[in-house]
């Protein structure tokens, strides 16, 4: 049976998705929840985490894995709620990897037009945080937009010959700086309350760009939920049981 394998980073993601989650099984030390068309797990933040969500799914009977979350835009031309399905990903040693095409084609024509972008997706070890540093990644790797996990869930797929896909709504555009207080508090499935209010505490003057960017975190989530909406073209598009070049 063919079964796709979804890596969300953040628990927020999952629910976005997957609201009905429960229970769920420990495999080693991740937990995998099993959906009615679909394996997921919260892997957490970074290379590391989303690499050993997607050998649990594997674990757990995964053929196909799927990393789906949040992004920031590299793009200037993406906003919030843009749906970039990658055509390929670059590792943060320029590894690239190439999205399955008949998969991605089919969420393509699922999704709204207006919304999507298709390009190269850029995962890197630490958050991008600056709009310079996005400025030099767009012009520098050709990516539309940069995550933490897909390249990691990218190479497991690749290693064990299976099909791969990448869908990320863009949060924070290429034209602002995400608040110093988030990237301190960035890591795991849950960001540390303890560490953003250090973070706000040495910076106060943030707390306007952080509630900005909380709404716009909030209608990436709302726009994940209807490509997770079940019965809906997004979702069987997501779900496919066929895969492979064409």
């Amino acid at each position: 049976m063919s079964r796709v394998g979804i890596v969300t980073a953040l628990s927020r993601e999952a629910r976005a998705l997957a609201p009905g989650m429960a229970g769920g099984a420990d495999i080693g030390a991740t937990r995998v929840y099993r959906l009615a068309e679909a394996l997921l797990t919260v892997s957490g933040m970074g290379w590391e985490a989303a690499l050993a969500g997607s050998r649990a799914l594997m674990a757990a009977g995964a053929t196909a894995l799927a990393s789906v979350g949040t992004a920031g835009a590299l793009d200037p031309a993406l906003g919030c709620g843009s749906i970039v399905l990658a055509r390929e990903v670059v590792s943060p040693e320029g590894a690239l990897v190439r999205a399955d095409p008949r998969w991605r084609q089919a969420l393509e024509r699922a999704l709204p037009r207006e919304r999507v972008c298709s390009g190269r997706l850029l995962s890197t070890r630490q958050p991008l945080g600056s709009r310079l540093d996005k400025a030099i990644a767009w012009r520098e790797t050709h990516s539309v937009a940069v995550d933490m996990e897909s390249a990691a869930v990218a190479r497991a797929a690749a290693e064990a010959g299976l099909p791969f896909i990448a869908v990320r709504v863009i949060v924070d555009t290429a034209g602002e700086d995400l608040p110093r207080a988030v990237l301190a508090a960035s890591g795991g499935a849950h960001p540390s309350l303890l560490r953003l209010l250090a973070g706000l505490a040495l910076a106060p003057r943030e707390i306007g760009a952080l509630i900005r960017l909380a709404g716009r975190f909030r209608a990436a989530c709302a726009v994940l939920a209807s490509i997770g909406e079940p019965g809906l073209p997004a979702q069987r598009a997501l779900t496919a049981a066929q895969w492979g070049a064409g």
